[in-house]
C-alpha cells in the first residue's frame, strides 16, 4: 500500500479552487499522485478528489485541520481527510442468498478490499458454514415483526463493540428502521437486484419476467430512509431474451449483482465517492 493522504471537498462553485487546494499543498511540500474534480453546474457545486504522497509532506497530519481550515472557511468548503494506511472496519449483514457474501469474502482473502471486517450479521443461519469458511466471527440475530427493535440494539451494540466504520447489505432481506439508518448516514452499502428505479422493492426477477423486459440489472446504493432510493453508486445490466425463464434471469442477475456491490464497496474503501444530494460522484 502507497503511504498516501486523500481530500475529499464539495463547495459552491467558484474560480480559484483548484488553486487554492493545490497551493496549500505545494505550501507544505505535497507530491500529488491523483486529482479529480466534478462541476455541477444545475447545483452550483464543485467536487474534488486530491491524494497525495504523504513521504516529504512536511505537515504533520495532526495540524492538518488547523492548517486547512482557513482555506475551507474561505471558500466554505465541506471536506474529509483519508489515509491510504487506515483499514476501516466493515459488517455485513446477510440474509439467505450467499453469493453476495462468498463475493466478498474471497474478494477480501484476495486482497482486493483494503479493510477488515470484524464480523457477519444475519438473520438465518444458513451462511455461518462460510463465516466459518473464512474464519470470521458470525452472529445470528433473528428478525421478526414483534422484535425489530431489540433485534436493531443487539445489532447496534455489535457495531459499537466492534468498531465498524460501515455496513454492507449483501442481500440482508430485512428493512431496517429510519432510527438505525439515520446512525449510519452514507455508511450503508445496498445491493439491490434490479436497475433501479426501475422494480424496486419485492420480487424484481418476477415483475421483470412478467413485463418481458430485454434488460436486468443490478444496484449498489447508499441506503435511506425510502425504500431502494439512496444515492446509486454502481449499475450494471445483462441482455435477455424470451428463451429465459424466470430462473435464468435469477441466475444470470446473481452474477451481476456480485460484480457491482464489490466495485461499490472497493470505492467506497478507496474514498472515491462523494455524495451531494440524492446522487453521487465517484472519481476515478
Amino acid at each position: 500500500m502507497r503511504n498516501t493522504a486523500c481530500l475529499l471537498v464539495s463547495c459552491p462553485d467558484r474560480k480559484g479552487l483548484v488553486a487554492a487546494i493545490a497551493d496549500f499543498l505545494l505550501a507544505h511540500n505535497a507530491n500529488i499522485l491523483h486529482a479529480d474534480q466534478h462541476q455541477d453546474r444545475e447545483a452550483g457545486l464543485f467536487l474534488m478528489r486530491v491524494e497525495w504522497d504523504l513521504e516529504g509532506f512536511d505537515l504533520g497530519l495532526h495540524r492538518f485541520e488547523e492548517a486547512f481550515s482557513p482555506v475551507a472557511a474561505k471558500h466554505d468548503m465541506t471536506w474529509r481527510l483519508a489515509l491510504s494506511s487506515v483499514k476501516p472496519r466493515l459488517a455485513i449483514f446477510v440474509s439467505k442468498f450467499d453469493h453476495c457474501l462468498a463475493d466478498l469474502l474471497y474478494r477480501h482473502h484476495a486482497g482486493e478490499l483494503y479493510c477488515d471486517i470484524p464480523l457477519i450479521l444475519s438473520n438465518h443461519p444458513d451462511t455461518h458454514w462460510l463465516a466459518e469458511a473464512y474464519k470470521i466471527p458470525f452472529v445470528h440475530i433473528d428478525v421478526t415483526k414483534e422484535n425489530k427493535a431489540e433485534a436493531e440494539a443487539q445489532q447496534q451494540a455489535l457495531m459499537a463493540a466492534h468498531h465498524v466504520d460501515f455496513i454492507v447489505l449483501a442481500r440482508y432481506m430485512q428493512v431496517l428502521s429510519a432510527d438505525f439508518i439515520n446512525a449510519w448516514q452514507n455508511r450503508v452499502i445496498n445491493i439491490h437486484h434490479s436497475f433501479l428505479p426501475a422494480f424496486h422493492g419485492a420480487k424484481p426477477y418476477q415483475r421483470a419476467f412478467e413485463r418481458g423486459v430485454k434488460l436486468i440489472g443490478a444496484t449498489s446504493h447508499y441506503v435511506t430512509e425510502v425504500l431502494d432510493d439512496g444515492p446509486i453508486i454502481e449499475q450494471d445490466v445483462v441482455r435477455i431474451s424470451h428463451r429465459d425463464d424466470l430462473e435464468d434471469l435469477v441466475q444470470k442477475g446473481a452474477d451481476l449483482e456480485k460484480v457491482v456491490l464489490s466495485r461499490a464497496v472497493k470505492w467506497h474503501i478507496d474514498n472515491r465517492i462523494l455524495v451531494y444530494g440524492n446522487k453521487t460522484v465517484v472519481f476515478d
